[in-house]
């Protein structure tokens, strides 16, 4: 699935700190196959020496990273934090990393909040926001991808739908996409949409790699994004759909806590892995819709 558009291929996995041992042990042991690619939040790992820095050197010099950052506040209206983005910058440089991706929300103006906030769905919000992007793409004179996000309740003035503002920003900040599938299945329960029909509506040239992740359900009509849990069914599906639509993209697991065993997060990944391989195959088939 080598495709010019996409950093890293194949499955990936999220690198915590949490299981960095158990992580290190299976690697060492052989038992890392199904991974392809690996990610971290870089504000995690700047400038971390000592024994974590070197444990963190030998899956660096072993995989292809991609960071998600998680405090860049892309639609706060604060300035926009140009002492991080050069940070991370030299972080990537200097771990040979491939992408920087962020989600598209907010999450900071006086001081960091606990949580991503929806960015209003308005035009002056896409010009705002595409300015930051093109910003930072130009300090780090790399394209960055935007993570379509997870709300629960619409920001105030709203005047698009979410699907047109993610498209809109992606557009006009000319930068790329990454694929939340687990969101997309959140916000379709909450919002009470066609979680299919959103899918087909992102660009697929923009795309450059995906999450996949568990949530928690708080009610029938609301589900939480948690990355604290197994992938259900319903997401696999969404990630099926969007192999059929899009054909096969690099894909990645989340698991924030509640952090199983190297051996039980292996088996999503695997998963993931095998519905790349099954795509494929259909693909070549002449088999893909």
């Amino acid at each position: 699935m080598t495709n010019q558009y996409y950093p890293v291929n194949g499955a990936g996995l999220g690198l915590r700190r949490e299981n960095l041992d158990d992580m290190l042990e299976a690697m060492q042991q052989g038992t890392l196959a199904p991974v392809n690619f690996m990610e971290v939040a870089p504000e995690n790992w700047i400038n971390v020496g000592g024994s974590f820095g070197k444990k963190f050197s030998q899956f660096t010099e072993q995989y292809d990273f991609v960071c998600h950052g998680l405090s860049l506040s892309i639609g706060s209206p604060s300035p926009l934090d140009e002492d991080l983005v050069k940070d991370i910058g030299c972080f990537m440089q200097n771990h040979s990393i491939k992408h920087y991706s962020e989600h598209l929300t907010y999450c900071s103006d006086d001081g960091h909040l606990y949580d991503l906030l929806p960015i209003p769905f308005t035009e002056e919000a896409v010009h705002y926001v595409a300015a930051r992007i093109r910003r930072v793409q130009d300090i780090l004179q790399q394209e960055i991808s935007m993570e379509n996000a997870s709300y629960y309740t619409p920001a105030p003035g709203q005047e698009m739908q979410e699907i047109d503002f993610i498209n809109a920003v992606l557009d006009e900040a000319d930068c790329g996409l990454l694929l939340d599938v687990n969101n997309i299945y959140v916000n379709s329960v909450n919002h009470n949409y066609d979680a299919i029909d959103f899918l087909k509506q992102l660009p697929a040239q923009r795309i450059r790699y995906a999450h996949i992740a568990g949530h928690y359900n708080e009610a029938d009509d609301l589900l939480v994004d948690t990355h604290g849990a197994d992938v259900v069914d319903p997401v696999w599906d969404i990630l099926e759909q969007a192999y059929r639509h899009f054909g096969v993209f690099p894909t990645l697991l989340e698991r924030d806590f509640n952090i199983p065993p190297p051996g039980e997060l292996l088996n999503e990944v695997k998963q993931i892995a095998d519905a790349q391989q099954k795509m494929a195959a259909r693909s070549a088939g002449g088999l893909t819709r």
